[in-house]
């Protein structure tokens, strides 16, 4: 038995779209094919250069995902930021990407064999390449990056950009059924502890055991809000 189909929401047509047909939507959507030549607002020095393609969902949570485009010239460290701002961040953990053998850390240790965010993306994400992603080393959150495709365009900045986004998944309550608004962070291990507003009080392990409902695949980790600290 299969659940839903996972659907997502074009930046550029507004329209759902199915995940696995996204990226081959992404390539023929008309309103995005017409804004290709668009450049972000700023006063950064217009460039040419290579602009990735990349998808991003969470490694064990498949149901949140993102396609994003960004400059081949842009470092890990700005796509490490992008994903804490968007999915992540709750109390400033330590984060990585493992692409391959190699390790990059947001603060590396050379004495283990750590490098730095600071390489760019250009120099890692090629063809076949999935990256993984990792939030927090206690509660931890991964995730996969994946090459989809590039191309070259004028750019202005470092700018990401994204072209398509997971709809919210909804959970019913375990109560009644109604869609969740709350979650446990304990019973969230065990598969539940989904609650509406109005049993989210009567819940056994209490109100502070409790975080929003959030898009993302951190929701009921940690203290993640889906607001930045």
């Amino acid at each position: 038995m299969t659940g839903p189909v996972s659907k997502g929401m074009c930046t550029f047509c507004k329209k759902p779209v199915a995940k696995s047909a996204m990226a081959k939507h992404l390539s023929t959507c008309e309103p995005r094919l017409a804004r290709l030549a668009e450049l972000p607002v700023g006063k950064a020095k217009i460039r040419h250069t290579r602009l990735l393609h990349l998808r991003v969902e969470g490694a064990h949570l498949g149901e949140y995902w993102m396609h994003v485009e960004i400059p081949a010239d842009a470092s890990l460290k700005r796509l490490d930021s992008f994903l804490r701002r968007v999915w992540l961040e709750c109390c400033g953990h330590l984060s990585a990407f493992t692409i391959g053998a190699e390790h990059h850390m947001v603060m590396p240790e050379p004495g283990y064999g750590e490098k730095g965010m600071a390489v760019k993306l250009g120099a890692v994400f090629t063809p076949g390449v999935v990256a993984l992603h990792r939030y927090d080393f206690g509660t931890t959150t991964e995730l996969t990056v994946k090459y989809i495709v590039e191309r070259e365009a004028d750019y202005r900045g470092h700018d990401v950009r994204v072209m398509a986004r997971n709809e919210p998944p909804v959970y019913p309550c375990g109560v009644c059924g109604a869609p969740a608004v709350w979650v446990c962070t304990q019973c969230i291990w065990e598969g539940a502890g989904w609650l509406c507003d109005e049993h989210a009080p009567e819940h056994a392990c209490g109100e502070d055991m409790l975080l929003p409902v959030t898009n993302s695949p951190r929701v009921g980790m940690c203290g993640y809000t889906g607001q930045l600290p």
